[in-house]
């Protein structure tokens, strides 16, 4: 500690040391403001993993509707229940009134 109280009253080392710790916790890239930029940073690379995968996802069923006709209609009707001129549509609701198509 006798040691160390010398060097503690040099002006540079005073200085510097009040540098550290400015940047350290006062300053507007803290450390504090750093883990929390990490953190996004993780939360968006997971975002952007799910929407890849939803991209390829949707390309897949994309070439799936344009690749056949019947695969659109097909589609069309339980999707959107849509139906020709000359059909009926029913639409059955179980006892939890949930949509069964």
């Amino acid at each position: 500690m006798k040691k160390l109280l010398p060097r503690l009253k040099n002006k540079y080392v005073l200085s510097m040391l009040f540098f550290i710790i400015w940047i350290a916790f006062f300053d507007d890239n803290n450390f504090i403001v750093q883990y929390r930029y990490k953190k996004k940073l993780a939360e968006l690379k997971q975002d952007e993993v799910f929407y890849k995968n939803e991209i390829d996802k949707n390309k897949r069923d994309l070439y799936y509707l344009t690749s056949n006709k019947k695969n659109l209609e097909r589609f069309a009707r339980e999707k959107y229940l849509m139906k020709k001129s000359s059909e009926d549509v029913f639409i059955f609701v179980d006892e939890n009134h949930k949509r069964i198509e």
